[in-house]
């Protein structure tokens, strides 16, 4: 059987199980891996390897690093190596238009239900805005951000129990397996693409800095969605005594008649911490105090939390 010959380009987890799927087909030869830069991180500023990176090393896969794709010198060589396609899945560039043209095929595994959340963060904007399903969509490549033609998609429901990182979990399963399965198909003509349908669009671009601060003034059902969106990165924050205060997870009190200004703590105990939203309010369960390593809400009141009281104020 003739392989049909690809370079794969990604970055995050996402993506390297999306990579590690083709590895594992005998039906893709991987001439090359493209993927971000290393990058420092951390409060030691150590040089991390994409996930993306670590797989293809493993597997023994040329890896290419270009800061931008678009005019670096790797781009001869990814040219020259005679690849009848791309694939690509979370990977962060755009793809220069002669790149393209020099492929038979450029397919891209997108974790949303296209067109809705074309962009960077989909699967952040599926939970902050409380959407009950998301999924992925196998989609051609074209020069414009995530609008080409539809090859296949599958959905999933997303859970109150879900966040960021459980969500990238799953999807990546989903869209490992769902390319696995369309792409010979797509190449062999069997399925064909469609287009999208350009008056759903909606878009997910990066987070900012200011959506991370959180609004005591929204609801909590609206408060606890941002939350869960952006767990584990880049994580909601409030302030408190002028620092900044993370929190990374927390869940909705039953009783809705809850009284308090907006971040303001109505009822602490050993165990719990409620604040007041615009409507509703919220108990704190994973917090992660300004200088302080991430914590369970009962370990932050016997600790940095003890002077807390009731009547206290979350935000600015």
């Amino acid at each position: 059987m003739t392989k049909t010959k690809i370079i794969f380009m990604g970055t995050p987890d996402f993506a390297a199980t999306v990579l590690q799927g083709l590895i594992d087909s005998e039906q893709y030869d991987i001439l090359a891996v493209v993927t971000q830069p290393d990058r420092k991180v951390g409060r030691k500023q150590e040089l991390h390897m994409t996930p993306v990176k670590k797989r293809a090393l493993a597997a023994q896969l040329p890896v290419y690093q270009p800061e931008k794709l678009s005019g670096s010198t790797e781009m001869a060589d990814i040219m020259a190596l005679g690849a009848d396609g791309i694939v690509t899945a979370a990977f962060g560039q755009f793809l220069p238009t002669k790149l393209l043209d020099r492929v038979k095929f450029a397919v891209n595994t997108h974790a949303s239900l296209l067109p809705k959340y074309r962009g960077g963060a989909p699967i952040h904007y599926a939970l902050m805005n409380g959407d009950t399903e998301t999924g992925v969509t196998i989609m051609e490549m074209v020069k414009k951000m995530d609008a080409g033609n539809m090859i296949a998609q599958q959905a999933i429901p997303i859970t109150d129990a879900d966040n960021v990182g459980t969500l990238f979990e799953k999807l990546a399963l989903v869209g490992r397996d769902l390319l696995l399965e369309s792409l010979p198909k797509y190449l062999s003509g069997a399925l064909k693409s469609v287009p999208q349908d350009e008056s759903q669009v909606s878009f997910s671009p990066n987070i900012s800095a200011e959506a991370e601060k959180i609004d005591w003034n929204k609801s909590a059902r609206e408060i606890f969605n941002q939350i869960r969106g952006m767990n584990p990165f880049p994580v909601a924050h409030t302030l408190y005594n002028g620092e900044r205060f993370k929190i990374y997870e927390a869940a909705v009190s039953a009783d809705k008649s809850a009284g308090g200004k907006s971040g303001e703590i109505i009822e602490k105990t050993k165990k719990s911490l409620l604040v007041a939203c615009g409507s509703g309010a919220l108990f704190l369960q994973v917090v992660q105090p300004a200088g302080k390593p991430k914590m369970k809400i009962a370990d932050f009141l016997n600790g940095a939390g003890q002077k807390l009281k009731e009547g206290d104020q979350f935000g600015e």
